[in-house]
């Protein structure tokens, strides 16, 4: 199926590319979340006629991203969870654990933009994580999970 893309998107293009894509993940993922349209020339016609508009819209969205990773860059987060003699925990720190610490702190993140490759934390460590507040922006936290006293 062949879209037009109206914001950026990972591994896809930019705003205003032509791609051909899948027809479940153009009906099921993209157009529902507002990611892109058919590609029909009348929608052609349309983004081009709001192209400014738009390609403004998305640099606010970048700057107020760059914004908070200013903010958020360099901040340690420590979470306490129970954990047994050998540093292992009883549960694990997910990303969303990590999200609401984050929110107690002051900063709007949801779980979705918290990047954790390795899977949920399930040590007591100090471990760098990244929060990708936009497709451009990648700010990193400090995550420091510590054995809880009882």
């Amino acid at each position: 199926m062949q879209i037009i893309l109206m914001e950026k998107v990972v591994n896809l293009g930019n705003l205003g590319d032509l791609v051909k894509v899948k027809d479940g993940y153009a009906r099921n993922f993209l157009i529902p979340r507002g990611l892109a349209k058919r590609a029909t020339p009348a929608a052609k016609a349309e983004f081009e006629a709001r192209r400014v508009e738009l390609e403004k819209a998305a640099a606010e969205k970048l700057a107020a991203a760059q914004a908070v990773a200013e903010k958020l860059a360099g901040v340690v987060v420590e979470i306490a969870r129970k954990a047994g003699v050998d540093g292992r925990l009883f549960g694990s720190v997910t990303n969303a654990d990590i999200a609401d610490a984050l929110k107690a702190q002051g900063f709007e993140v949801e779980k979705s933009v918290v990047r954790m490759p390795d899977g949920p934390l399930k040590t007591v460590s100090e471990t760098a994580i990244d929060v990708a507040l936009h497709t451009d922006v990648v700010a990193q936290v400090t995550v420091k999970v510590v054995g809880e006293q009882q």
